[in-house]
């Protein structure tokens, strides 16, 4: 996982599985970034992620809940075609919107 802040965007890049093993931990580290910067946009690139699990929901879903508590929003970038039925089923879609453009 890569965090880069750019200017009020937080970006997440997730790579390989996002399972029960990592979840916890991105959690942690996202978590003392949106404490610390509060930023008004939390993006998560999905690009080079291969497997996701209840797990993976879960923390996108809880960052989501604190994301927009300070007032901001959260999006989508890169989702592939390895987890695209996922995020379309699980309802995260509903929520959380794709963006098309490339981040950086």
């Amino acid at each position: 996982m890569d965090l880069l802040l750019n200017e009020d965007s937080l970006i997440v890049k997730l790579y390989g599985d996002l399972d029960h093993h990592i979840a916890d931990k991105i959690r942690d580290e996202i978590d003392d970034l949106i404490d610390k910067e509060e930023p008004k946009k939390l993006i998560f690139d999905l690009t080079n992620v291969s497997f996701m699990d209840s797990s993976g929901i879960g923390m996108i879903i809880g960052r989501y809940k604190k994301t927009i508590a300070y007032g901001g929003n959260v999006y989508f970038v890169g989702i592939n075609n390895c987890i695209d039925k996922l995020v379309q089923m699980s309802g995260l879609l509903r929520i959380i919107p794709e963006i098309k453009k490339e981040v950086s």
